[in-house]
């Protein structure tokens, strides 16, 4: 089960990357929803599920809230540098500097890599959890895959490179969740990986997918997608819940 969803991801990905190359007016709506579907699963499965497990305080704070928040702010900083390293190889001229297009997407495949140890270790918690988070990041995959073809070639480099780059981080999370068939992740640990990534997944939703929804479709429709995605991960996880 853990592979089939993997292969679900690998299939999102390379329909973002296709999307890229034919570039789709409605890709506004799929990021909203996937903005919203990220946000559900963070705050209504992640989290609760991350408190139980990690159990332990530090200093009077949940250990689960305290990579939560490293998580988020971890993600902040890798995209802050990557930024700042095209900014400083002349980002006014991207053409002149491929190699850093090749970095940033290799970065893409690497966090697409934790996207697949995160649906892995979802499913050693059960399989409704594991559901639920596989969802939240195939509707990610699509900007994923969207992102890693774009900032490829906006660098310079060849489309066969950029498809190179694509197929890399579709297979990512496909090599990530069949990692975690070898291993047994403990209950704690399992609960502070969960912490972790929900810090991930919340900035990756609230800094880059939903300000990319909206940044030239400031429609009512994103908005509405956005709390559509949310209120289904409601519906959704309270419906394995009982």
């Amino acid at each position: 089960m853990v592979v089939l969803v993997a292969l679900g991801c690998f299939l999102m990905t390379l329909v973002g990357g296709w999307t890229a190359q034919y570039v789709a007016d409605r890709r506004h709506l799929v990021l909203g929803f996937a903005g919203g579907l990220m946000l559900g699963v963070v705050g209504f499965d992640l989290l609760p599920e991350a408190l139980e497990g990690a159990g332990e305080h530090v200093f009077g704070v949940p250990a689960a809230l305290l990579l939560f928040v490293t998580g988020f702010l971890v993600a902040h900083v890798v995209e802050r540098l990557l930024a700042m390293r095209q900014a400083e190889h002349g980002a006014h001229r991207p053409d002149q500097v491929p190699q850093v297009g090749i970095g940033a997407a290799a970065a893409m495949v690497g966090h697409s890599i934790a996207d697949g140890v995160a649906i892995g270790a979802s499913f050693q918690v059960d399989e409704a959890m594991g559901l639920t988070v596989a969802l939240a990041v195939v509707t990610h995959d699509f900007a994923d895959g969207f992102n890693t073809y774009t900032v490829t070639r906006a660098y310079g480099n060849a489309r066969r490179s950029a498809v190179a780059m694509l197929f890399a981080d579709a297979l990512a999370p496909v090599l990530g969740a069949a990692s975690t068939l070898l291993f047994s992740i403990p209950e704690q640990a399992l609960g502070c990986y969960l912490g972790f990534f929900g810090g991930v997944l919340l900035y990756i939703a609230a800094a880059e997918i939903l300000p990319e929804a909206s940044h030239r479709h400031p429609a009512r429709s994103t908005l509405l997608c956005t709390v559509a995605g949310a209120a289904l991960m409601w519906v959704v996880i309270g419906a394995a819940a009982g």
